[in-house]
């Protein structure tokens, strides 16, 4: 396994596009599905879009999150962390990076959805007051799975 990064000295940034060959690497490991290198280069181009990555010291990318600003709303669409770093509090990181984000734009709520079998992405989203308010019947088209849409409003 890999060492533990140092937590002081992790960063969010936005991400470049040396940084996709990482990123296209998370999104493999994570996702049945995984986007496209295509679809992270358009992400990069788009006024509204923030592609941002959790750096470590030595410059490793250890997650990853892409997300929207729209209106007064911020939509999450694409969040992960390497495998080798998972259940360290980095994709808690990475949400209350958005959180912030959210806020300082003047964004009244964040939304997201998030596949029905996906136990810890549900309890994280909830540990941070994100409530289900919906279901997007077969919404993963691999599998035809459920998405649950789930939806923070902030003060």
């Amino acid at each position: 396994m890999a060492a533990e990064p140092r937590r002081h000295l992790l960063e969010i940034v936005p991400a470049k596009p040396e940084d996709l060959d990482a990123i296209m690497e998370i999104e493999r490991l994570s996702f049945k599905s995984p986007w496209t290198r295509q679809m992270f280069v358009e992400e990069l181009r788009r006024d509204f879009a923030r592609l941002d990555v959790l750096r470590d010291a030595e410059g490793r990318i250890l997650g990853f999150v892409n997300h929207w600003l729209v209106y007064d709303e911020v939509h999450v669409l694409n969040i992960a962390v390497h495998p080798e770093f998972r259940r360290r509090g980095y994709g808690e990181r990475l949400m209350r990076h958005v959180l912030k984000f959210a806020g300082a734009s003047g964004c009244r709520l964040v939304t997201l959805e998030v596949r029905r079998s996906n136990e810890a992405a549900k309890r994280l989203y909830g540990s941070l007051g994100f409530r289900p308010t919906g279901v997007r019947p077969n919404y993963y088209a691999e599998d035809g799975e459920d998405a649950i849409v789930m939806v923070l409003l902030l003060p």
